[in-house]
């Protein structure tokens, strides 16, 4: 009885086509699966993405219009018909979130997931944006009363009021030490170390300026928001609070059997 001669068979090419069909549909349930997460990740955070959306618009504007319409984004020293320096905070405060310093876009956007994303995922959005807005604006008023005070006595030139406050970077600082606080022990002091050595130094240097004293300020605001973290671990995706792990018990008191 003869044998029969080794070689591929109709079942095995079946299942070498199966295998390859297989293989496709994974490679596109991953990719739907990435797909997803990346659109959940920016759904979820609206706040960061209307932000950033805005910027896009206004970096486009910057780009395309004249040296005129950028000057409307300067500092808040202007002078009267009087002569001297009056402070218009109102401008740097409306201008610093508008626009960013040097036109470039990406970075920010970049910067913007890693850092603005995460904290209002983790704080959820009105705590988040409590964060950014007591950053920017306690950063914007230090700095701006600070050149003002210098302007007004002679120690910075009258040039220097209309410096260019870059909020954007203010809020920015803020959001980055608040996650301080989300950071595990012990690395939680490594990260907080890190951040006052990283804004910290430019203000030590020899040509620190209002801006490095703004980035300052606006970390030890986001340090002191502890209290807006408070129960923030523990929140789910929308800032809710969790409702513990799956067959816990209750925590309301259960009814005692009474004794026979």
């Amino acid at each position: 009885m003869s044998r029969k001669s080794p070689g591929p068979t109709a079942d095995s090419d079946t299942d070498n086509n199966s295998g390859t069909g297989t293989g496709s549909d994974n490679g596109r349930r991953r990719s739907r699966r990435a797909l997803s997460a990346v659109r959940r990740w920016i759904v979820t955070a609206p706040g960061t993405y209307i932000w950033l959306t805005v910027l896009f618009v206004t970096t486009v504007l910057l780009h395309r219009t004249t040296p005129a319409f950028e000057d409307g984004t300067s500092g808040g020293i202007s002078y009267g018909s009087s002569g001297g320096p009056s402070w218009d905070p109102v401008r740097p405060l409306l201008s610093g979130v508008l626009w960013i310093d040097g036109g470039h876009w990406l970075p920010y956007a970049v910067l913007f997931t890693v850092f603005h994303a995460t904290a209002e995922h983790w704080l959820g959005t009105l705590r988040w944006l409590a964060v950014a807005v007591l950053a920017h604006v306690l950063a914007v008023l230090l700095g701006e009363g600070v050149l003002g005070w210098a302007v007004r006595y002679g120690d910075a030139s009258p040039s220097a009021g209309n410096t260019l406050e870059v909020g954007v970077s203010y809020a920015l600082a803020g959001v980055v030490a608040v996650l301080t606080y989300r950071v595990p022990h012990p690395w939680r002091y490594v990260y907080a170390f890190a951040v006052l050595v990283f804004y910290g130094v430019p203000l030590a240097a020899d040509g620190r300026t209002v801006t490095d004293l703004g980035h300052v300020t606006a970390v030890l605001t986001g340090l002191a928001c502890y209290r807006l973290t408070r129960g923030a671990r523990s929140a789910g995706k929308h800032g809710a609070p969790s409702q513990g792990k799956p067959g816990a018990p209750s925590p309301e008191k259960t009814e005692r059997p009474t004794a026979q």
